[in-house]
């Protein structure tokens, strides 16, 4: 038999009790830290499954310096992982613009379009990506 525990009125328990809201963190968590920190953190939230956490932190990532495409392409997870593939394309194409021979961003691209139900177009990038040497294709 499990019994929960109810402090007296006026004692402290020690505890400290948070808000549960929508979010389980402050909107300044997302953005603190230097961006080493952030990209360490986002691959946290990513490992752990939670994409949306790891895509409000790359997305930060992605604004303030959109010139390297590991942090794009790991927003471009995030989104695919998350079912916003909407937001998924635009990034793996924004890779694809700045590394047309990127084979992963090929291979995603290509998986994004066919669960959009665009296999026409799936079918061209999945081409590519395995002529580009990508596993899975």
């Amino acid at each position: 038999m499990t019994e929960s525990y109810r402090a007296p009125t006026g004692q402290d328990t020690g505890f400290t009790a948070y808000d549960t809201g929508s979010t389980p963190y402050d909107e300044g968590y997302y953005e603190h830290g230097v961006a080493a920190d952030r990209w360490a953190r986002a691959q946290l939230f990513f490992e752990a499954k939670d994409f949306t956490a790891a895509a409000r932190i790359l997305r930060g990532l992605v604004d303030e310096d959109p010139q390297p495409v590991a942090p794009r392409l790991l927003l471009a997870r995030a989104y695919y992982h998350s079912a916003q593939l909407g937001r998924a394309e635009a990034e793996l194409r924004a890779v694809l613009e700045r590394d047309p021979v990127e084979e992963y961003a090929r291979l995603m691209l290509g998986r994004t379009l066919e669960r959009q139900g665009r296999a026409g177009e799936a079918a061209g990038q999945l081409r590519i990506a395995t002529a580009l040497g990508a596993d899975g294709a």
